[in-house]
């Protein structure tokens, strides 16, 4: 029954969301206000942050100093990176492969991307290389 999966899914997202909420208050002094995390594929999670900028950064906005802003995220986040990873990683119950964060300045929005080592089964329980490997043993119609 797939509704039984759907809701924990949901959950686990719900989580991800509160928990980046959480850890830019944390390391930052100031959350988002608006937080929404989905799946891009299957091994692949965004989370979504807007209204982001702390006050110092919306004054540097202003100056016309986006790339300080960008290039100070980018130093805040990688030196927290193992938290941010940690979190997700136990909410979601998968391994953490990759890492990236992105700010966009002008619209105030941040963007936390993780991207997880592959999932080794299906939904149908059946091994992802099995299948690949069936698929190439089928012909295929030379045009």
């Amino acid at each position: 029954m797939g509704g039984t999966r759907e809701p924990s899914t949901a959950t686990a997202l719900q989580a991800v969301s509160n928990a980046m909420v959480k850890l830019h208050k944390e390391q930052l002094g100031r959350g988002p206000t608006n937080a929404r995390t989905y799946f891009a594929g299957p091994d692949t999670v965004v989370c979504i942050m807007e209204d982001s900028l702390l006050p110092a950064e919306r004054t540097m906005v202003e100056m016309g100093e986006h790339q300080r802003v960008r290039e100070s995220r980018m130093f805040l986040q990688v030196a927290s990176q193992d938290e941010f990873i940690q979190a997700v990683e136990q909410l979601v119950s998968r391994k953490v492969r990759a890492f990236s964060s992105a700010i966009d300045p002008d619209a105030g929005v941040v963007f936390e991307v993780f991207s997880f080592e592959p999932d080794n089964s299906h939904r149908d329980g059946s091994s992802p290389t099995k299948a690949r490997n069936e698929l190439d043993r089928t012909p295929r119609n030379s045009v």
